[in-house]
C-alpha cells in the first residue's frame, strides 16, 4: 500500500515549506533583519523555520546573489548562543548536517558519537552482515550479534536499509532463514525494538530535557534533523510515553528566541 506509506510519511513532517515560495523576497527579509545595529530575530524565525531545507538552500543562493554575502556566515556573525546554533543548523542540507554532527561528535564523548549515523560505516556493517549470512554456507552468528548489540538504533536503521538493497530481502527474513531458536527470537526482538524509531527519539528528547539543565545539542539535532521526516510522529509518541506534549517541555526548559525557533519547528500540538 504505497499510498498509505506516502500519507504516513507526509503526516510525519512538521516543516513542509511554503506553498507559494519565492527566494528573493525571503532573502531580502533576512538581509533587512540583520542590517545595521541590532537584529530582528523574529523575522529570522518566521522565514527559516517555515521553509523546507531545499527552500532554505535557494534562499541562501538568492542572498548571495543579491547582497554578495554568505547567509550562514552572516547568521553566525549576528547571532549567538543556542539560537545561533538552531538557525545555522537549519542552513545545512540534511546530508551535510549529519556529516557535521558526526565530525563534531568525534571530538566529544563516545555517547555523542553513538547518536550520529556514519553512512559509510552503516554500509560496511550491511555488507558484513550479508557476508556473514546470505553469502556463505552457514552463518557467522557472532558477526550478527556484534553489530546488532553494539550499534545505536539510528545507525542500525540505516544498516537495515542498506542491507535490504544488498540482499534483496529484509534483515528479519535473513535472520529467520539463517538462525533458529532463542538466538533467532533475540535477534528479531532487537530489530523490532530498533524499528520503533519514534519511541527512541521521543526518549532522547525527554532525556535531553529531564532534570537539571538541558542537553541542547541533542535537542537541536533531533528537532532540526527530523522536522522534515517524522517529527509529528515523534511528538505523538512523546505524549503517549510521558503524558505531556513535547512543546510544553520545550517551553519549560528553554527561553527567548531559542525557545520560539524550536516551537516553530515542532509545530502545533493539541
Amino acid at each position: 500500500m504505497a499510498w498509505w506509506k506516502a500519507w504516513v510519511e507526509q503526516e510525519g513532517i512538521s516543516v513542509k515549506g511554503s506553498p507559494h515560495f519565492n527566494p528573493e523576497p525571503d532573502a531580502e527579509t533576512l538581509y533587512k533583519a540583520m542590517k545595521g545595529i541590532g537584529t530582528n530575530e523574529q523575522a529570522l524565525i518566521d522565514v527559516l523555520t517555515k521553509r523546507s531545507s531545499l527552500q532554505r538552500q535557494q534562499i541562501a543562493k538568492a542572498f548571495k546573489a543579491q547582497f554578495g554575502k554568505d547567509l550562514t556566515e552572516t547568521l553566525k556573525s549576528e547571532l549567538s548562543g543556542n539560537f545561533e546554533k538552531v538557525m545555522v543548523a537549519l542552513m545545512y542540507p540534511p546530508y551535510r548536517y549529519e556529516a557535521k554532527e558526526l565530525h563534531d561528535a568525534m571530538k566529544g564523548s563516545r555517547d555523542d558519537v553513538s547518536r550520529v549515523v556514519d553512512p559509510a560505516l552503516a554500509l560496511q556493517d550491511a555488507q558484513d552482515l550479508y557476508a556473514a549470512g546470505e553469502k556463505i554456507q552457514g552463518t557467522d552468528e557472532m558477526k550478527f550479534i556484534t553489530i546488532l548489540c553494539t550499534r545505536s538504533a539510528t545507525h542500525l536503521l540505516r544498516v537495515f536499509e542498506e542491507y535490504e538493497k544488498i540482499a534483496g530481502k529484509s534483515i528479519e527474513d535473513s535472520i529467520k532463514s539463517e538462525t533458529h531458536g532463542s538466538l533467532e527470537q533475540a535477534m528479531l526482538t532487537v530489530v523490532k525494538c530498533t524499528r520503533n524509531l519514534h519511541s527512541y527519539f521521543a526518549e532522547r528528547l525527554y532525556r535531553a530535557m529531564k532534570g537539571l539543565g538541558t542537553h541542547d545539542r541533542t535537542l537541536i539535532r533531533i528537532i532540526v534533523s527530523r522536522s522534515e521526516i517524522d517529527l509529528n510522529l515523534i511528538k505523538c509518541q512523546f505524549q503517549k510515553m510521558y503524558g505531556k506534549t513535547l512543546s510544553s517541555m520545550i517551553t519549560g526548559d528553554t527561553s527567548g528566541d531559542y525557545k520560539n525557533a524550536l516551537l516553530n519547528l515542532v509545530g502545533r500540538e493539541s
